[in-house]
C-alpha cells in the first residue's frame, strides 16, 4: 500500500469514527470568507491540527476548521480556511484535504478565493464564476508516480469547472439580482502581489483574475473524478491607472464586503443539488 492511500485510510477513518454521514457537497473558504460557515447548522467542528496528516493553516484569514453539518437541509463538510504553496506545503499537502473529501464520499466540490482583477472590466468586490484556469505557473499536484486508485495517469482536462454548476450559479446569481462576471482564473505561486507588468502579461495570456489558490485543488479534484465550481472575489485591481499598493488587509476587507453574496450563491446552489 502507498503512502499516500494509508494516510487517506487513517484520516477518513477517524473522521468516519466522529462522523458517519456522507456529504453531499465540500466547501473551500478562502481568504475573509469563512464567514460562511455561519451558514451551517453545525454537527461537528474539528480542528485541522486534531485531524490525522492534516496540515495547519497559518494565514490570516483562515480559521483551520474543518465542519461538518448541514446548509439547505443538505449534508455539507466544509475547510474553514485552505492550505497553500506558498506557506511551504507540498502541492500534495496542499491537496491532500480534498482527497479526504472524495474518500468521505464528496462528489461536487465549491470552491472560494480572494483574486486580483486583470480584466478591466471588473471591479472590487465583483464575484467571478470561473470558467477554465491557467495552471502554467503552479507546481502540478500530481507530479511523480501515479496513484491508480486515485484516478487516471493522465486526467482530462477539458472541462475542470463543471459546465453544469456553472450554470446553475449563473441562473441563481439572475434569480437572486446578484452581479456575477465570468472569466479565467490564473494560478501563481505568490505569496508576492503581481508587479504591474505581470498582470498586464497575465490578461494578455487569458487570465480575468490572478490568485494563489484553488488551480491544484482542481486538478486533484479532476483526478478523482469530482464536479467542481468555484468563484472568485475580486478584491483589488491588477490593472489600474493610479499608483495604488495592496496589502494583505484590504483583500480581507474586500472579501468579507462581497462575502453576503457570495453565501446566497453557494447556498442556493447546495439547495438544488
Amino acid at each position: 500500500m502507498s503512502t499516500i492511500i494509508r494516510q487517506l485510510e487513517e484520516t477518513t477513518a477517524f473522521l468516519r469514527s466522529r462522523y458517519p454521514h456522507t456529504p453531499a457537497a465540500g466547501i473551500v473558504l478562502g481568504s475573509g470568507l469563512g464567514n460562511f460557515t455561519t451558514q451551517i447548522q453545525p454537527e461537528l467542528e474539528i480542528p485541522y491540527s486534531e485531524i490525522p496528516h492534516f496540515p495547519v493553516s497559518t494565514v490570516e484569514g483562515h480559521r483551520g476548521r474543518l465542519i461538518f453539518g448541514t446548509v439547505a437541509g443538505k449534508r455539507v463538510v466544509a475547510m474553514a480556511g485552505r492550505f497553500h504553496f506558498y506557506e511551504g506545503y507540498s502541492a500534495e499537502e496542499v491537496v491532500y484535504p480534498i482527497r479526504v473529501m472524495k474518500s468521505l464520499g464528496v462528489d461536487q466540490l465549491l470552491l472560494s478565493n480572494a483574486a486580483g482583477g486583470v480584466n478591466p472590466a471588473f471591479s472590487v468586490g465583483d464575484l467571478m464564476v470561473i470558467t477554465d484556469h491557467i495552471s502554467f505557473s503552479v507546481i502540478n499536484p500530481l507530479l511523480g508516480r501515479n496513484e491508480p486508485l486515485l484516478g487516471p495517469r493522465f486526467p482530462d482536462m477539458s472541462e475542470p469547472y463543471s459546465k453544469d454548476l456553472v450554470n446553475r450559479l449563473k441562473s441563481i446569481a439572475a434569480e437572486e439580482g446578484i452581479k456575477l462576471q465570468q472569466g479565467v482564473y490564473y494560478g501563481v505561486t505568490g505569496p508576492t502581489f503581481e508587479t504591474r507588468a505581470e498582470y498586464l502579461l497575465i490578461h494578455r495570456l487569458g487570465g480575468d483574475a490572478v490568485g494563489m489558490s484553488t488551480v491544484q485543488e482542481v486538478i486533484a479534484a479532476i483526478h478523482m473524478g469530482m464536479k467542481v465550481a468555484a468563484v472568485s472575489v475580486i478584491t483589488d485591481l491588477g490593472i489600474r491607472e493610479e499608483d495604488n499598493v495592496i496589502t494583505h488587509e484590504e483583500v480581507l476587507q474586500a472579501a468579507a464586503e462581497a462575502e453576503p453574496r457570495l453565501t446566497t450563491l453557494f447556498t442556493k446552489l447546495i439547495q438544488k443539488m
